[in-house]
């Protein structure tokens, strides 16, 4: 139980999940797996289906993502915002059936 403190957060813009984000010791609790279902509920309002870039290194995220049932479906240049310009980061395009 983390009662009212702040452990994670996650953003929709549009059919895209934007951030999926859990503090350390909150993670592997089930508090990611909440924040998903959360966004594509949000996502399934207007869209069939959600997407979402994971930077190719991040192999944990990679592998929570395949176990929340979405698909690594190609490479995808990502940018990334930076200031006034912005950074390409080499990612997967994760996508998600969601309605």
């Amino acid at each position: 139980m983390w009662g009212a403190r702040l452990v994670g957060f996650v953003t929709v813009c549009e059919d895209e999940v934007e951030q999926v984000y859990v503090v350390g010791p909150a993670r592997g609790t089930g508090v990611a797996d909440a924040l998903l279902a959360a966004a594509e509920r949000a996502v399934a309002e207007r869209f069939d289906t959600a997407w979402l870039a994971v930077a190719v290194r991040n192999t944990r995220a990679r592998r929570f993502y395949a176990r929340s049932g979405w698909h690594d479906v190609a490479a995808l240049h990502y940018p990334a915002e930076a200031g006034a310009t912005p950074v390409i980061v080499a990612c997967r395009r994760y996508e998600k059936r969601v309605r």
